[in-house]
């Protein structure tokens, strides 16, 4: 058992993470703007703290709730957003990273868990499927903030021993995920069908990449607070899905008969990636349990039951 604070945990990945560590018995707090995160989302047996990861009073609260391990998916997650916006995507993703390092470091805290992006880190030439070994040539805003505090996380620890866990998440879809943006599209295509409305596929559809049940997500997050200590990992499947075969089993699952509307390509979308997951395997003894049908499945039952699309 331990004493976690989890920033980002109102948020889609992060309140499925807060599910999993209560669920094993650990304490939780969660510190969220409720910038893009949601009050539902908050689970009951967690404290909750409305806060911003760059303010400076943090360490106050890592020092009062006795916590031990910091779990940090607090971000700005759009890769558009940050090529419009790189400043504020660096004030959030390195400037509230940083802050929350020096905050661990005031407070003596054990272990830093830090999310990153497989999606992204690798660039987009990268060799696939991408191991954690391969050079983190980012060429995106989002990415190089990623890459950024990924190189502070490892700074910290060689200069103050704080332990670490960096987890580079593929495409993590499920329950509660935001049906905005371009890492959301199942949410997106299963909200667009709740709605009677068409979706649109960009650049023919055959954009690749690699799937990961949320819940599979949240199981890594359990297992990295005790092994891979000092170790990047991907949070992956390995297996390669183009849009045009997510679309259809989508539409399988929801029973929809209408073709896609077909879109242009978008600018900056990185034509295919897919992540090695052995050293998941072999330093975190994880592994996917979902299939993404049936994770797919889970996820339109969620939606369904959810104010018919989850538009709160």
């Amino acid at each position: 058992m331990a004493n976690i604070l989890v920033t980002g945990g109102a948020g889609f990945i992060g309140s499925n993470v807060v599910d999993e560590y209560i669920k094993n018995k650990n304490k939780v707090v969660i510190l969220d703007d409720l910038s893009s995160g949601k009050e539902e989302n908050i689970n009951p047996k967690a404290k909750f703290y409305k806060m911003d990861i760059r303010d400076k009073k943090i360490s106050k609260i890592l020092k009062k709730e006795k916590i031990e391990v910091i779990n940090h998916h607090a971000a700005q997650i759009s890769v558009p957003d940050s090529v419009k916006n790189p400043v504020f995507d660096a004030e959030v993703n390195i400037l509230g990273t940083l802050n929350l390092l020096q905050c661990a470091k005031e407070a003596n805290i054990k272990r830093f868990i830090f999310v990153s992006s497989g999606g992204t880190v690798y660039g987009a030439n990268a060799k696939l499927p991408a191991t954690e070994n391969m050079p983190i040539t980012a060429d995106n805003p989002y990415g190089i903030s990623k890459v950024t505090g990924e190189h502070y996380v490892r700074f910290f620890s060689n200069q103050y021993n704080i332990k670490y866990v960096i987890l580079r998440y593929s495409n993590v879809y499920g329950p509660r995920q935001i049906p905005h943006g371009e890492a959301g599209v199942v949410s997106i295509f299963i909200n667009k069908i709740l709605k009677g409305e068409t979706p649109i596929i960009f650049g023919g559809g055959k954009c690749i990449r690699d799937y990961v049940f949320v819940g599979d997500v949240a199981r890594a997050n359990v297992l990295a607070l005790y092994k891979a200590t000092n170790k990047a990992i991907n949070i992956g499947t390995g297996i390669k899905t183009d849009v045009n075969k997510l679309y259809s089993i989508i539409c399988e699952i929801t029973n929809f008969n209408k073709k896609a509307i077909m879109g242009p390509e978008r600018a900056g979308d990185i034509p295919a990636n897919f992540l090695d997951i052995s050293n998941a395997k072999k330093y975190l003894n994880w592994q996917p349990e979902t299939r993404l049908k049936d994770g797919i499945k889970k996820t339109y039952e969620f939606f369904l039951n959810t104010n018919k699309g989850g538009n709160k």
